[in-house]
């Protein structure tokens, strides 16, 4: 939820923060609710917090009064998250319920929402967290990776979202909302230096050309040197974990009048640098902790690290006003090429070819895949009705179109940076949908809300014939899924400042397929659906000083799409649970606790759980497991917690500002984030369970002529908490691990 920063001894939007509560945060922040209390009714002339606007139904309303949970982050929050230079991986944690982990480095984020996720590294891989960017939705996991620059604000929609949301939506959904042009001249520059060698630029301008037509054009450029040291000499990569990121953002709004307006939009990015670094043997045995000496600036390995993306992409969002109603147009298409390529195994040589290490490789492993041809165009048009009364609705249709290859290349037999067994695969994705919702107010203070959507989504998937690969479930196949999903939900004033709500709605995800590899045999998972329960509370309080949010959930999905990866046949495959489980509490706390100090708090609790008592998959060759296993050696996994699902992810910021002279003002900003403990894989094991992990950051400044500039100084993960945040289980104990200490000086200036 937004919050307020204090410039110059006035209020000005800033919108969200958040961060750790130990080991329950939930009780925490009631206490600090009430404790808050009694320091903000002290208070001679107390700042207040502005209201929220979201669009979590398609349309503009006050977050309060929004059935659903809904989190948002913007203004000097995600300045001070993107002042590192991380990637979209920034936000994992800083609102309730979500998680955001890769194995592919800076490309491919995977978005886990109260628990629910998906592991598939694929790239045709689906998940059921949908990312939409200016009302676009990103399919490719590669595009979901675009950086987060000149964003008016970020919002985070749990629990299934399919009634107004088209592609794969059950889980819920991560909605970005670039600024944009206006009749007003302006804009800023924010630039930084830090530890290894970064540098982040980022600017927009906004230009009206006349009283019809206005642009806006913002970039982002982001680098970083090579910090870590390839102690393998004969290795043909030998410094790694640097990049440079560069993306930019143009756009055009023609607005004749009142009645008409037409935003164009076109983008690009540009990524190249090291891969995820997979590092051998990190985990020591028995434990999931870090072996002894381990050091995060060194590796040795003999395979070759590359990464390199390129997207670009152009919407185009008709409206038109009129007597009573609005109509949209909102046409996208986007397209990404990439090429990525690690060394598995994390290691050199082999037990079978010394010399080798570091500890035990049983064999030599390296991958690259490739994205190319590639095309997503998507098209909705929807009306809504906009006349005063008690009645509102909205309905639409929905089309989807994707088309691209992928190439994919591996050896397990050589090394050097070597590759073998070439193989080319085509995937097409045709939906549609037709789409509706009604909002009836039975009185002041009850609203009523329903959605209905049906979804039809046709998948078809060809590999090209090549004597390495696995072609015992053929090379080709196709899938032709419909849906209906609906939602349900009501809203209560208590008060005018407090509302509870309640809401049951499903989603659906269509059928996934993962083609044949040298290691395995094409595999399929069929749609999946999900019934979510939800009830909760919103409320300004203590004379809008202070904001809470509470909410109670239980989701069930049945046929839920799991991938089964790795162990010792290095099989990756898709399967269908028979049933899975979540349910928890969530809550966010925002409080003026004093004049010029500004917390925000909020925490979630995440119990997930798979429940299919004969699913079985395969195990790690390396490590120690938990699972009671089959006859066949395979772990059974009922009853086991879902991949990459925190029980506990706790966020607080803490802002304080000392007014000064001639409209300046001195600030210190923290941020801290904490997760508990995730396990990697669909079954457990001591060494592949991650550690819980809690990451700080500390930004000190002073801004003058009334916030226009602005100088700071930064660290991010200040106590420079080193985990292992996943891992590869086929081979040995190889692992890869968060991003190490940073820090930085940044300067802004607004014109």
């Amino acid at each position: 939820m937004p919050s307020l920063a204090i410039r110059a001894g006035r209020a000005i939007v800033a919108r969200p923060a958040h961060c750790p509560a130990l080991p329950s945060p939930l009780p925490a922040m009631l206490a600090l609710a009430f404790a808050g209390s009694g320091v903000l009714a002290q208070d001679a002339k107390p700042n207040v917090l502005a209201p929220v606007v979201v669009t979590a139904e398609r349309r503009a309303e006050n977050i309060k009064d929004v059935p659903v949970s809904v989190s948002t982050i913007g203004g000097e929050t995600l300045d001070v998250l993107n002042s590192g230079g991380e990637d979209i991986r920034f936000l994992s944690g800083r609102v309730p319920s979500l998680n955001i982990e890769s194995s592919f480095g800076r490309a491919f984020p995977r978005f886990y929402i109260r628990g629910y996720g998906n592991t598939d590294f694929r790239l045709n891989a689906s998940q059921p967290v949908s990312l939409i960017v200016d009302d676009v939705v990103q399919e490719n996991p590669i595009l979901k990776g675009f950086p987060i620059f000149d964003t008016d604000k970020v919002e985070v929609l749990a629990g299934p979202q399919g009634t107004l949301f088209g592609r794969n939506t059950p889980a819920g959904v991560v909605k970005f909302d670039s600024v944009a042009p206006s009749q007003k001249a302006g804009g800023y520059f924010n630039g930084g230096i830090g530890s290894f060698n970064s540098v982040n630029l980022e600017g927009a301008y906004t230009v009206p050309l006349n009283a019809q037509w206005s642009t806006r054009v913002s970039a982002q450029v982001q680098h970083r040197g090579d910090w870590v040291k390839n102690t393998f000499a004969a290795g043909p990569t030998q410094d790694l974990e640097g990049y440079d990121d560069s993306a930019l953002r143009g756009q055009l709004l023609y607005q004749p009048s009142r009645d008409f307006s037409a935003l164009l939009n076109l983008h690009a990015r540009d990524l190249s640098g090291s891969a995820r670094l997979f590092r051998a043997n990190i985990i020591k045995k028995g434990s999931n902790d870090l072996v002894d000496g381990f050091d995060p600036k060194q590796i040795s390995i003999d395979g070759k690290n590359e990464q390199r993306v390129n997207t670009s992409g152009t919407s185009l969002r008709l409206k038109w006003q009129l007597d009573g109603l609005a109509l949209h147009s909102i046409t996208g298409y986007e397209t990404v090429r990439s090429f990525s390529r690690g060394d598995i195994d994390g290691g050199y040589g082999a037990a079978f070819a010394p010399p080798s290490g570091p500890g035990t490789i049983p064999f030599p492993s390296e991958t690259a895949d490739a994205m190319r041809g590639h095309g997503q165009f998507t098209q909705e048009f929807r009306v809504e009705s906009t006349a005063a009364g008690p009645l509102k609705w909205q309905g639409g249709v929905y089309l989807f179109h994707e088309d691209y290859h992928i190439d994919s290349s591996s050896y397990d037999s050589l090394g050097g940076g070597a590759q073998t067994g070439l193989t080319t695969t085509r995937q097409k994705n045709d939906a549609w949908a037709l789409f509706g919702s009604v909002n009836y107010e039975l009185s002041p203070v009850l609203k009523l809300r329903g959605g209905l959507r049906y979804t039809h989504d046709k998948k078809d998937l060809a590999t090209d014939p090549d004597p390495s690969l696995d072609a015992s479930n053929g090379l080709s196949t196709n899938t032709s899924d419909s849906k209906v999903s609906w939602d349900l939900s009501g809203t209560y004033a208590l008060t005018p400042e407090a509302n509870v709500y309640a809401r049951i709605a499903t989603g659906f995800r269509g059928s996934s397929i993962q083609p044949a590899s040298p290691f395995g045999a094409m595999s399929s998972a069929g749609p999946e659906s999900t019934t979510s329960y939800e009830v909760g509370v919103k409320a300004d309080v203590f004379d809008r000083r202070a904001r809470v949010a509470f909410s109670l959930f239980h989701y069930d999905v049945r046929d839920q799409q799991l991938t089964a990866v790795g162990g010792t046949s290095n099989l990756t495959r898709l399967l269908n649970a028979k049933k899975s489980m979540g349910q928890g509490i969530e809550g966010t706390v925002e409080a003026y606790l004093a004049d010029n100090l500004l917390v925000t708090l909020n925490g979630s609790y995440n119990l997930t759980k798979i429940k299919d008592p004969g699913l079985a998959v395969g195990v790690c060759a390396a490590c120690t497991v938990l699972d009671p296993v089959n006859s066949s050696g395979q772990a059974l996994i009922d009853g086991n917690p879902l991949p990459n699902a925190p029980r506990w992810i706790g966020n607080v910021t803490v802002r304080y500002g000392v007014p000064a002279a001639n409209g300046g003002e001195y600030f210190v900003f923290t941020d801290w984030s904490y997760r508990s403990s995730v396990n990697f894989f669909l079954y457990e094991s001591k060494e592949f369970t991650g550690r819980s992990l809690l990451t700080g950051g500390l930004r000190v400044g002073y801004s003058w002529a009334n916030g226009k500039y602005e100088a700071a100084l930064f660290g991010r993960n200040i106590t420079n908490q080193i985990r292992v945040t996943g891992g590869i289980d086929f081979n040995n104990l190889t692992g890869f691990i968060n991003e190490p200490r940073t820090w930085g000086a940044q300067f802004k200036a607004m014109f």
